[in-house]
């Protein structure tokens, strides 16, 4: 079954035609546009996490508040940025979203992306240990996380513990079936090979650091296969899940050819550039005639061989916007990807 959601980066600024002029603004038209998406039949609403940045930054209360505004709709992030996480604490507040939405999170993490500070998680409080990366330090936090909300014990008890035979005590609450819903997001193929070995789902997003000359979508398409490939390998007992993310802009009338009209033409392909020094692919943003796109969505092979399509929305915006061309994706493009609503 093919699933889409929309992923939102949350900008808020008071720059020309911003709806969102505030933090306010951005996290109250995250919600309202969730309920909007899942009335349309959207499977999924994901925040994109950032920090120092007038952009979301604490996704929790944001997916509890959309939790309790919804029923069906899954709720997630891509990514969760680990170098700056606490994930005792972490896992506290993910299990308790979690059960608030009926089990309905999924949660991405990963080593994140540059940030604006020039060490943002030494100043959250988190150093690397002797001879750790901050990548490697982004890698423990999440064992450490995915350790609590499994249930294993975490911490010595002390003399006013209540608890059974149990040695060490456990983070609560718990929420059953959330150790199955975390996601790895990998910007290679080898990191999407790990995270199959670590038994995390892959959530693969519209830029790869690596470059092999050939299309993006098949660079995708590849780096999921081997993920798929390794998870076998591997035997764990659950079928994983698979998400891209695509740029999505159907052009269908004055206002969209306002906002979008002239970049479609450009940005309508591949592009190579550099990011934390390595040669990368970034791929392209399907902008224009909506029968032009689902044609192309169809055949592109990373959409294809994902079970879930994380599609960006421009939210500043505004709700309606989105909620519009979230529902003209639905009506006139997603069918070609193998995908129908949801009516829950």
């Amino acid at each position: 079954m093919k699933r889409i959601g929309f992923l939102s980066f949350g900008h808020y600024g008071t720059g020309r035609g911003s709806q969102t002029n505030s933090a306010a603004d951005s996290l109250l038209q995250a919600i309202d546009l969730a309920v909007a998406a899942e009335e349309i039949g959207i499977d999924g609403a994901f925040f994109r996490v950032h920090h120092f940045a007038r952009q979301q930054a604490s996704p929790f209360p944001l997916m509890a508040a959309i939790a309790a505004r919804t029923s069906r709709i899954e709720i997630g992030t891509g990514v969760i940025d680990m170098r700056y996480e606490n994930p005792l604490y972490m896992a506290e507040q993910a299990a308790a979203t979690d059960l608030i939405s009926g089990g309905r999170l999924q949660l991405g993490v990963s080593r994140g992306s540059p940030e604006p500070a020039a060490n943002g998680a030494a100043d959250f409080g988190y150093f690397p240990d002797d001879g750790e990366s901050t990548a490697d330090m982004a890698r423990r936090h999440t064992a450490r996380f995915r350790q609590a909300i499994s249930g294993t014990g975490v911490a010595e008890p002390g003399e006013h513990a209540y608890m059974g035979g149990e040695r060490l005590l456990r983070i609560e609450p718990q929420s059953p079936g959330l150790s199955r819903r975390i996601w790895w997001g990998a910007g290679s193929r080898a990191t999407a090979v790990w995270a199959a070995q670590q038994g995390m789902n892959l959530m693969s997003s519209t830029l790869l650091t690596e470059d092999t000359g050939v299309p993006f979508d098949q660079l995708q398409a590849e780096q999921i296969q081997l993920f798929r490939d390794e998870w076998a390998a591997q035997g764990h007992d659950f079928t994983p899940r698979v998400s891209v993310s695509r740029s999505v802009i159907p052009v269908v009338d004055d206002v969209d050819r306002m906002y979008f009209g002239l970049r479609s033409q450009a940005e309508n392909k591949d592009q190579v550039g550099m990011i934390d020094g390595l040669l990368s692919r970034f791929g392209k943003s399907y902008m224009g005639d909506p029968e032009d796109i689902a044609r192309d969505l169809a055949a592109d092979a990373a959409v294809q061989a994902a079970d879930t399509l994380m599609l960006t929305v421009p939210n500043q915006l505004g709700v309606d916007y989105n909620a519009k061309m979230l529902g003209n994706i639905a009506k006139y493009i997603a069918p070609a990807i193998g995908w129908t609503p949801n009516a829950g």
